[in-house]
């Protein structure tokens, strides 16, 4: 017996203007354990296929490659005796017609640090929206790398310090071993624009924070969850400015109704001319009209998702010239020169 599906936002009135339908999945998602060395990046994929035509794809792969049913997997796909010219096949296929976000779940952690210490914690952080704050993380990031297992403490001391589920209210010595973890990261000889960022961060800014995400506050983003400015990027980049995107999703328990409303609002807030931190404006229309869970197994379309997510993410040319680049946005939340 299947259980009920779990998140989702279904629109809730005929949407103005034209709608595009996509259809998602991601491939590389460790829940809150985003520093797990065999899973660096999660890859979200997207497809504006009919069922259809989503149908023929498969159908065609499937014959075309000897694929059997339980098969359509990236792992046995780009093992295949046929691999190169089956991966040749399928994205020309997808010429068009696909999408894939990456984001490297060690950056994302950087940005995270940075969004929520160093500036107003925003369901706008980690996508194009706040730019602002890129340079920042960019350069921490890229200082950090460098320091070996001092900033893997030090990123380990976040994700403990964030991670405040079952907690009632902020745990002081959890706060203790992150700025520790800050310090002796600091005597590392990053450099003086690392330095600053980490300088930055204060006892009492980040103690505030702490205390409004035990407390619940849901107007901050969850802070582990990498998925949710993944899905914003997506579609911002099919709205194109012009239309709302309705995404059909295989089940995800992090996108809840509660979290995509919030998110609709900002991407709302982000559509017009004006700044992502301008005031909300009723009449500005969201680019996300909504999001309607389904089970992969009874939507061709996230099937075909579902593998573009995962040959994005075992391809270690994803990030060169390679075949996948024309799919991969300019946005992934990742260091432009890795």
């Amino acid at each position: 017996m299947r259980l009920p599906l779990q998140g989702g936002l279904p629109p809730v009135a005929a949407a103005a203007g034209a709608v595009v339908e996509i259809a998602c999945d991601e491939s590389g998602f460790s829940g809150t354990n985003l520093l797990d060395p065999a899973l660096p990046v999660i890859t979200h994929a997207s497809v504006d296929l009919s069922v259809g035509e989503a149908v023929e794809l498969i159908t065609a792969l499937r014959s075309g490659f000897r694929w059997s049913l339980n098969e359509l997997k990236s792992g046995q796909f780009l093992r295949g005796p046929d691999a190169g010219e089956a991966l040749e096949w399928f994205l020309t296929a997808l010429d068009g017609r696909a999408h894939v976000h990456l984001v490297d779940k060690e950056y994302f952690l950087v940005t995270r640090i940075v969004d929520l210490f160093l500036a107003e914690p925003s369901y706008a952080a980690g996508t194009r929206l706040t730019q602002e704050h890129r340079p920042a993380a960019l350069t921490l990031y890229r200082a950090g790398r460098s320091a070996g297992r001092d900033w893997d403490v030090f990123l380990a001391a976040f994700v403990e310090l964030v991670r405040t589920k079952r907690r009632h209210q902020p745990d002081r010595r959890v706060l203790d071993r992150f700025f520790q973890a800050r310090d002796v990261l600091a005597r590392d000889g990053l450099g003086a624009p690392a330095a600053d960022v980490l300088g930055g961060l204060s006892r009492a800014g980040v103690w505030a924070v702490l205390a409004r995400l035990t407390g619940d506050d849901r107007s901050i983003p969850p802070p582990l969850e990498p998925l949710l400015p993944a899905l914003a990027e997506t579609v911002l980049f099919w709205s194109g400015g012009h239309r709302q995107v309705l995404v059909i999703h295989d089940e995800q328990s992090a996108l809840t109704a509660g979290r995509l409303r919030r998110l609709q609002q900002v991407l709302a807030d982000g559509a017009g001319p004006s700044a992502a931190g301008a005031a909300a404006s009723p009449a500005r229309v969201s680019p996300l009209a909504g999001l309607v869970t389904v089970d992969s197994r009874d939507d061709p379309r996230i099937q075909v998702a579902d593998l573009l997510a995962g040959v994005a993410r075992r391809s270690p040319e994803a990030g060169d010239d390679g075949p996948l680049r024309p799919f991969l946005s300019p946005t992934s939340l990742r260091d432009p020169e890795r």
